[in-house]
């Protein structure tokens, strides 16, 4: 597979079109579902993601680890036993992209730009949706432009995303004027609209600024989907280099760092490990996964770790 490990990433900095839809034999080698043996005995399902995106299929009695919102509430109240319901993947489900290329996402000390990375990142669940038959959704947003892709079928609605994705003036921000309404919470509450029950979303973001109210909307997402946090990062994000004075430039601007102070390495320390705590206190909500990614990663790696290779 080193053929489709190989993305095309050669800009860190941009992307362009053809970069993306050259990911095409990568993505479409990742499987974004694992099927699984249905047993009787072992309470498998066919769908690793219990009870969301698949047709309902039988009801077994409860096993521990079985999702809650799966209990057959009908034959449980005529049994007096909890049973569950037993589903089997279905294909056609809405596979959703929602990603962030706001201003912080365009930066990186090593490897390439936060933005980069969910780009090609996006570029590969696309390619993996459409080989699978499902239909593929989106929402990018920037400072400058948000746009709204409704689920459809077929290769056009890969190459619809990847033109908003290539085509954003984030990537040019030059002569660009600055969009209304394009906070990270405002687009949550667009994505609860265009999600529909049975949806696998996939959250690409820094989640710098991710707060309570976002939080609400991960859960209520969660609670008729699979939810897909992909959280990217820089390596210096999580921990300062060594001491002394640092020059770092982003985009056009360019500023100097001191990190001599041992409290302000803590503290520094500490906003990010904050961060991550909250993304993996999401993580235990039932339908939601965090996916570290960081910007010395190869996002097909990162995929096909968390999902597995055909």
């Amino acid at each position: 597979m080193a053929a489709a490990a190989r993305t095309a990433e050669r800009s860190p900095v941009t992307v362009e079109l053809q970069d993306l839809i050259r990911a095409k034999p990568a993505g479409e080698s990742i499987a974004l579902t694992t099927p699984r043996v249905r047993a009787f005995a072992s309470g498998g399902h066919l769908s690793p993601f219990k009870g969301r995106g698949v047709e309902f299929d039988e009801s077994r009695p409860y096993q521990a680890g079985d999702d809650l919102r799966t209990i057959d509430w009908r034959v449980t109240a005529r049994t007096g036993k909890p049973y569950t319901k037993v589903f089997r993947e279905e294909r056609n489900r809405p596979v959703i992209v929602w990603l962030d290329l706001r201003r912080p996402m365009h930066f990186a000390t090593r490897g390439a730009y936060k933005s980069v990375l969910a780009a090609n990142a996006a570029a590969l669940i696309a390619w993996s949706a459409v080989a699978n038959g499902d239909q593929l959704g989106g929402l990018v947003f920037s400072e400058y432009e948000h746009h709204e892709l409704r689920p459809r079928l077929g290769r056009h609605a890969a190459l619809r995303l990847l033109q908003l994705i290539a085509g954003n003036p984030c990537w040019r921000p030059a002569g660009a004027e600055a969009a209304p309404e394009s906070d990270a919470e405002r687009s949550l509450l667009r994505l609860t609209r265009v999600a529909r029950p049975g949806s696998m979303m996939f959250l690409l973001s820094d989640f710098r600024s991710f707060d309570a109210e976002d939080e609400k909307y991960v859960r209520q997402l969660a609670s008729h989907g699979d939810l897909f946090l992909i959280h990217v990062f820089d390596p210096l994000e999580a921990e300062l280099p060594p001491p002394g004075r640092y020059r770092i430039r982003q985009g056009e601007r360019a500023f100097a760092i001191e990190t001599q102070d041992p409290g302000a390495r803590a503290r520094y320390r500490d906003r990010f490990a904050a961060r991550v705590a909250r993304l993996q206190a999401l993580a235990r909500v039932p339908g939601v996964s965090v996916i570290e990614c960081a910007t010395t990663d190869n996002p097909y790696t990162v995929l096909t770790k968390r999902f597995a290779a055909t």
